[in-house]
């Protein structure tokens, strides 16, 4: 078991690096020309592979959430579960169709300022939900059982 809590969090933890980053360059990166936001999104060339890793999140803490079925830290455990299908939901609602839309940032549509908008909210708004889930697994953690 504790082996299992282990992998939960250090992948539930490096599944928060590629959406903390977005969320804490946003500022910086929003209001750039085009020609300085299509340069600057290409430092991101790679970061798919992230991906894995919030499947390894994923899939740890649904074995997580199985092993500790019927004891009080199992609620703790659902939330992150759930904060990480909805980095998924948000991922392919309102991320994925911007990288689709621009090629992965190597072409300029029309629209490019609004799908930069969903592109950058949509990450903001994943680094929240995976610091949420993040912090339940943490709390997990810290459950005592009767």
């Amino acid at each position: 078991m504790k082996a299992l809590q282990f992998l939960a969090i250090v992948l539930t933890a490096l599944a928060l690096v590629p959406g903390g980053a977005h969320f804490f360059s946003l500022p910086n990166k929003i209001h750039l020309t085009e020609g300085n936001y299509f340069i600057v999104q290409n430092i991101y060339r790679g970061w798919a592979l992230f991906g894995i890793v919030l499947f390894g999140a994923l899939f740890a803490n649904l074995a997580l959430a199985w092993a500790m079925r019927g004891q009080r830290a199992f609620v703790f455990v659902l939330i992150c579960l759930g904060c990480l299908v909805a980095n998924l939901v948000v991922f392919f609602a309102f991320t994925f169709p911007a990288n689709q839309a621009t090629n992965n940032w190597t072409q300029v549509p029309g629209d490019w300022q609004q799908l930069r908008w969903q592109w950058e909210v949509s990450h903001a708004v994943n680094a929240v939900i995976a610091f949420v889930g993040f912090c339940a697994l943490a709390l997990s953690l810290l459950v005592k059982e009767k």
